[in-house]
């Protein structure tokens, strides 16, 4: 019986994000997701206790699909290139699945928000402590992690609100973010700082391993003469 209440749950919630996907940003009719499964609407309010909890089941289901993506990413070995890269999987998460990502982050109440975001941000915020902890950037780690998500959310939604991938906009943004959390912005930093993300940035032309000794020797050259 436990099993085939799981089963029925998990019906639901896939039959609801199958019609949110269809049509994101627009409503969805209870009836038409219990329609999908073959049950009544009171098994429905069983699992679910409302349209509401629904929705945040809904956006649960898309945050564990989202940091199931994350997860099966490999590690640069760099922070500040992994969170480059968390930058882009994140925007191409949103624009896949616009229908989940416009609940998960554009739908929100005001001091609650959904558990999937705590677990997103812990990952973000690692690697800014990592990049912290190698003297990589120029403001707290907590302070970088904001910039980088308020940022990554603003530029995915508008690109999902015009219904066009922007690759360059993103792009842009994400360099701007990536200079104002590191010292490396224009009137910022120093020589030291700037040649380190540089290096960071392009780790095929002297190699991996190079690459890191590199940023690991500028970076404790930095902290030394500052």
């Amino acid at each position: 019986m436990e099993m085939a209440s799981s089963d029925t749950r998990e019906r639901l919630i896939s039959a609801a994000a199958d019609l949110i996907a269809a049509s994101p940003g627009e409503d969805f009719s209870l009836r038409a997701v219990c329609d999908a499964v073959g049950v009544k609407m009171p098994t429905l309010y069983h699992f679910f206790g409302s349209k509401q909890g629904l929705i945040d089941a809904v956006v649960e289901h898309g945050f564990d699909l989202y940091l199931g993506e994350k997860a099966a990413m490999e590690s640069s070995g760099d922070p500040i290139q992994d969170i480059r890269a968390g930058w882009d999987a994140h925007v191409a998460f949103g624009l896949t699945n616009p229908g989940f990502y416009t609940l998960m982050y554009g739908k929100v109440s005001p001091g609650h928000p959904p558990a999937g975001q705590s677990r997103a941000n812990e990952i973000l915020k690692g690697l800014t402590s990592r990049a912290a902890d190698q003297g990589r950037l120029a403001v707290s780690p907590d302070q970088a992690a904001a910039h980088v998500l308020v940022s990554n959310i603003g530029v995915t939604l508008r690109q999902i609100i015009l219904a066009q991938p922007d690759p360059e906009l993103s792009h842009a943004v994400r360099e701007g973010v990536m200079a104002a959390i590191t010292g490396t912005a224009t009137g910022q930093g120093d020589a030291l700082n700037a040649a380190i993300e540089v290096a960071a940035a392009h780790p095929h032309i002297l190699g991996a391993t190079e690459t890191q000794l590199l940023v690991e020797w500028l970076g404790k050259l930095s902290r030394e003469v500052s």
